[in-house]
């Protein structure tokens, strides 16, 4: 009873617990108390995950979902069925940002399954151009190349009128999806980019050189 009292009376630190034994005189096991001690602490080790991991998994699950979710918005706003792509350049074998724009133009109608309007802007009349007919010809090889033999093609030459306002009339009248640009034909003056949003109602890919 002596000694009971003096282990209550005594405070001493858990960390310490473990090492503390009951005097015995002929017993080599630890203590009943000293067992329960790390027991105790190895069920403390093994607690189970708390609310908090759970709320940050659903949390995780919640934000994969409306990624996918924003995915599949996205893809269906530019779900594209008709592409135009203006040539503004007289190079009969297609300048390199014409070819550019081309072979863009070509996967992308083969990735969404659209249609594609060539529009051949220039200034001059047809008969002006004697090298025209060797750029249509360039431009059915290079689309070709892309994997469509057929497309619509549209020839506006001489008019006097602005590409970029052509454009934004082709594209109009036909009720295009996207306009398929290089830079090369703003750099190079053909199209103006301050009219772009005024005369285009779809809409533009710029592709950089």
């Amino acid at each position: 009873m002596a000694f009971a009292h003096y282990f209550l009376a005594v405070p001493v630190e858990p960390s310490k617990l473990l090492k503390t034994y009951l005097p015995t005189s002929s017993s080599s096991s630890p203590p009943l108390f000293s067992l329960a001690f790390a027991s105790s602490s190895l069920r403390s080790k093994a607690r189970k995950p708390s609310i908090f991991s759970k709320f940050r998994r659903i949390g995780h699950k919640a934000k994969a979902k409306q990624k996918e979710s924003e995915v599949s918005i996205a893809e269906d706003a530019f779900n594209f069925k008709h592409l135009l792509l203006p040539i503004t350049d007289r190079n009969p074998y297609l300048s390199e940002g014409t070819i550019q724009a081309v072979a863009t133009t070509a996967a992308l109608a083969k990735k969404y399954g659209a249609d594609i309007t060539v529009v051949v802007i220039d200034g001059k009349q047809k008969e002006s151009l004697p090298e025209h007919e060797a750029q249509l010809t360039s431009i059915r090889w290079h689309l070709s190349e892309g994997g469509f033999q057929e497309f619509k093609l549209l020839e506006r030459l001489g008019e006097g009128n602005k590409p970029t306002a052509i454009i934004g009339e082709v594209a109009d009248d036909l009720n295009l999806d996207l306009v398929v640009i290089s830079m090369e034909a703003i750099h190079s003056k053909h199209v103006d980019a301050n009219l772009l949003a005024e005369f285009i109602p779809c809409p533009v890919i710029l592709l950089p050189l």
